[in-house]
């Protein structure tokens, strides 16, 4: 596969939309989890039965930090690669992959609907691999910076099926405030 170089004015362009897409992506991406609420903080989250593959809670902040900001990057290239010939369809399936993914926390942790969360996450998972072939033909670099990004979201749509199937009434027997006696499997 060949290289890329990038010309100077092409490199100062990406050095200039990163400074912007990388904190703009990592803002949003913030903005989402405060709106759907912290989970530790969240006695319905807390309640729920989950999967014991489940990652540690300060894993998620820290491979979302990351994330973001390699989804900023990817986005950056897109945006200096001016003439490319797929950068339109691109940056469409960016913007719906991005909305998809910024929905997830609010529906799962806000709204506490594991079921419809499933569906966000499935869609999001399609649309990402969209925009990372998408990506990968704009600039190779770009699309390969979104391969991290599909392998946490495949954990992460594990994860929310296993939540689901581990709470088949979604948490709505989950009382706040309350003893719950968790039913056994």
């Amino acid at each position: 596969m060949p290289t890329e170089r990038l010309m100077i004015p092409e490199r100062q362009s990406l050095l200039r939309w990163a400074a912007v897409c990388v904190p703009a992506v990592e803002l949003l991406g913030l903005l989402s989890a405060r709106i759907g609420g912290r989970p530790n903080l969240n006695p319905w989250y807390e309640a729920l039965q989950k999967p014991l593959l489940q990652p540690p809670p300060a894993a998620f902040g820290i491979v979302w930090t990351i994330l973001y900001a390699m989804l900023g990057l990817a986005l950056a290239y897109v945006l200096a690669a001016k003439n490319a010939r797929w950068r339109g369809w691109a940056l469409c399936a960016f913007a719906v992959q991005f909305a998809l993914n910024l929905a997830w926390s609010p529906t799962f942790f806000r709204a506490q609907d594991i079921s419809l969360a499933l569906g966000v996450i499935a869609a999001l998972w399609v649309t990402a691999l969209a925009t990372a072939v998408l990506f990968g033909r704009v600039r190779g670099v770009a699309g390969w910076l979104l391969v991290p990004y599909l392998a946490w979201l495949t954990l992460a749509s594990g994860l929310n099926w296993k939540i689901n199937e581990l709470n088949p009434e979604g948490g709505a027997e989950i009382e706040i405030g309350a003893e719950v006696a968790v039913p056994e499997q």
